[in-house]
């Protein structure tokens, strides 16, 4: 061999190879969680979205604050493509839940920002029913904002979403409605309303179906939010059919089950369709099942519903009724709770809720 051609050490070669390999896997062991945890804050994510309705706006805010940021702080450890996949995930479905409890507890900016921080999350993580149930928030609370021309671009924007299953569909059609019966479309709210009840395709997704419970629309929902937009559109009868409805789901559950926030705004959807047929005996039966909601259950939805209430036991041809004055004061009343729990919309601004 000529003196001035290097050797080739295979030997040495293969050896640092097969050190600069077991570097580069221990670095990566050590740039994980284990499995566990994530099944562990995935469990406590969904359990908390299945909880929501027996929980206080307050209490859901704090455990879904804390949540998100076990979640991020365990994304800040891992660097396996899988773990980040599930803990984006995770990370935007507590964002939606804080954005849910924000909005309750009448924060809408913060609503808002949250709600648009799940989408993200959703669109990073290629996850399509948290982009519509994200968006779907961002249509009821561009209501409240005053954006009133945004509520069903959202809602029709979120159904265009694939892999949504019939829970996301009925949901985001009866917000559509809503928004439309608050702009005055009365064609256009029918038609969504329609849709919303009529969807049946048989299909499922993983956040609205598998998880459920906030991230869920069950029927009893469904028949709330409709009775809603049915008194928009001034059809107090078909609005007293749907809320009846409601309650009766709502009381066909195991008390476990019962969700006082759907129970109290069917009660004043009820309330306020007996108004509009001039029943008032009926209306104050109605009004004392919502007030007897407990105050750290009455979110923004329910608030508002009871300032309408309120507003419409003041109309000439009740004024002077002992009935309607006795009401009114125990309506003012129902809304007088501790303001770091309920930042108030607009005095009598109706209610779109999801």
């Amino acid at each position: 061999m000529h003196p001035d051609v290097p050797t080739f050490d295979l030997e040495a070669e293969i050896a640092m190879t097969a050190h600069e390999a077991q570097d580069d896997a221990g670095a990566a062991a050590a740039s994980s969680v284990s499995d566990l945890t994530v099944d562990q804050l995935r469990d406590d994510v969904h359990a908390l979205a299945r909880n929501y309705g027996n929980l206080t706006a307050l209490d859901v805010w704090q455990q879904a604050k804390n949540l998100r940021e076990d979640v991020q702080n365990n994304r800040d450890r891992t660097a396996v493509p899988a773990q980040q996949q599930a803990l984006l995930i995770l990370a935007g479905e507590a964002s939606a839940l804080l954005a849910t409890a924000a909005f309750d507890l009448g924060s809408l900016d913060a609503a808002k920002r949250l709600a648009r921080t799940a989408a993200l999350y959703g669109e990073t993580a290629r996850y399509e029913p948290l982009r519509a149930y994200a968006a779907g928030s961002l249509a009821y609370i561009a209501y409240y904002s005053g954006d009133l021309s945004l509520a069903p671009v959202h809602a029709r924007h979120a159904l265009t979403y694939g892999g949504l299953g019939d829970v996301a569909a009925r949901r985001l059609h009866s917000i559509e409605a809503r928004a439309y019966g608050h702009l005055g479309h009365t064609k256009a709210a029918r038609r969504a309303l329609s849709m919303s009840e009529e969807v049946d395709t048989d299909t499922t997704d993983e956040l609205h179906d598998c998880v459920g419970g906030e991230f869920g629309f069950a029927d009893d929902r469904l028949a709330m939010s409709n009775a809603s937009t049915a008194l928009l559109l001034g059809d107090g009868r078909t609005a007293e059919v749907s809320a009846l409805r409601a309650l009766e789901l709502v009381a066909a559950k195991p008390a476990k089950h019962r969700s006082s926030i759907v129970s109290g705004k069917a009660s004043a959807d009820l309330a306020t369709a007996r108004l509009l047929t001039n029943n008032l005996d009926g209306a104050a039966e109605a009004i004392e099942a919502m007030l007897s909601i407990n105050s750290t259950h009455r979110g923004t939805g329910l608030v508002t519903r009871a300032m309408s209430l309120r507003r419409a036991l003041t109309q000439q041809h009740l004024q002077g009724t002992a009935l309607a004055a006795d009401l009114g004061e125990r309506l003012e009343e129902f809304t007088r709770f501790p303001v770091q729990h309920q930042l108030l919309p607009p005095y009598g601004m109706p209610a779109l809720d999801a």
